[in-house]
């Protein structure tokens, strides 16, 4: 019989605690306390074995499937999660945390260092995915969640979702990476770079200390959401979409306005997200990625991370990602079947580049049903 969640203000939407932790960190920090921002879908059945826990990519949030008070939008990924999709709050409790170090209610440099009574901003300690996953289960110990029946991500999810497989065996019985990778490559840190850089560049940064000014580092967040952005699509779908159109007019200006559809997309999308997102953060959780390499602890061999698990695996890579490519979903693989664990992986064809697995996609929706349910979810 499941368990009646309407009583228990540890479930629903929106939910918000705060828990002594501490998180060891990476950096050797012991953070403390922490604060969480999560929702939860569904209800937990009697023994406990239908938790479903989705992380986030960079720019996510905890509003996986239901409408983001910010923007007003519907959730992130409601294609995949929601009544009659493969990830369904009939059959499974669905728990979606906000990171930490992210800015929609989770410990981060927004938050308020309980020491000074100001935000921690830049004092605010540097982060590894690890440190975030290890959040996580501190969460879902409160929750009274021991085992995930599944770990489900896209992107820096992924990342999470191998990084619970490698660091919590024990505590997860299948995990489901999509459109991500083992490690961050030069080419992604230098992208990542870029974007630090434009926001460090913005004079109202103030070297991080801009909380409660009027002017916020908004032109520097801006260009780096338009310089990330385009690394999630790819030249095919930006053709298709855009090409060369000009922006509402018959000819050129001869000047540095938007002339071209997709300089103004790129403009759209820069102002958009400085309306739901923190400079700061994206300063710590760009870090964080860019120091992510699973196998870096394990003396440089991937396989060792997994050695023993039994947890099943799922990959998914779209053959127009060249942000996290196939060979990045391949090279994790090999290395799950080196260590003997149970992992299934297919490419699939998107001119949608990293975003596809956003988008729509009813290929990947059907594998990632009949993954759940050969695992009797």
């Amino acid at each position: 019989m499941a368990q009646n969640m309407g009583e228990d203000g540890r479930f629903g939407l929106d939910r918000r605690t705060k828990l002594l932790g501490p998180v060891r960190l990476d950096s050797g920090v012991q953070f403390a306390p922490v604060e969480f921002a999560y929702e939860t879908y569904g209800e937990l059945n009697g023994d406990k074995s239908n938790a479903i826990l989705i992380c986030h990519a960079l720019t996510g949030d905890q509003y996986v499937a239901s409408t983001h008070p910010r923007t007003g939008k519907p959730g992130w990924w409601t294609r995949l999660v929601g009544e009659g999709k493969p990830v369904d709050p009939a059959r499974h409790c669905i728990i979606c945390i906000n990171v930490l170090g992210s800015c929609m209610g989770s410990s981060g440099p927004a938050s308020f260092d309980p020491g000074t009574g100001e935000p921690y901003a830049m004092e605010f300690p540097v982060i590894t995915i690890a440190d975030m996953v290890r959040a996580q289960a501190i969460l879902l110990d409160h929750l009274g969640i021991e085992r995930l029946a599944c770990v489900i991500g896209g992107s820096m999810g992924g990342m999470q979702a191998l990084t619970w497989a490698s660091l919590f065996p024990d505590r997860v019985q299948s995990a489901i990476v999509i459109a991500s990778t083992a490690r961050h490559s030069a080419q992604n840190i230098a992208f990542h770079e870029v974007g630090r850089q434009a926001i460090m560049a913005d004079p109202h940064w103030q070297g991080g200390n801009y909380y409660g000014s009027v002017d916020q580092p908004d032109a520097g967040l801006a260009v780096a959401r338009m310089a990330a952005h385009i690394t999630y699509l790819s030249e095919e779908g930006l053709t298709q979409k855009f090409g060369r159109q000009l922006q509402d007019r018959e000819t050129k200006t001869f000047g540095f306005d938007a002339d071209f559809q997709v300089e103004s997309y790129l403009r759209h999308q820069g102002l958009s997200f400085v309306e739901r997102f923190d400079a700061n953060s994206y300063l710590y959780i760009t870090r964080a990625m860019d120091y992510y390499d699973l196998a870096e602890e394990h003396g440089g061999a991937l396989a060792k991370a997994f050695q023993g698990t039994r947890t099943r695996f799922c990959l998914v890579s779209f053959d127009s990602d060249w942000l996290y490519p196939t060979i990045e979903s391949k090279r994790v693989v090999q290395a799950l079947n080196a260590a003997g664990a149970a992992a299934s992986f297919v490419e699939l064809s998107s001119p949608f580049g990293h975003d596809a697995f956003l988008l729509e996609a009813p290929e990947m929706n059907r594998i990632v049903d009949g993954f759940l349910k050969a695992g009797g979810l």
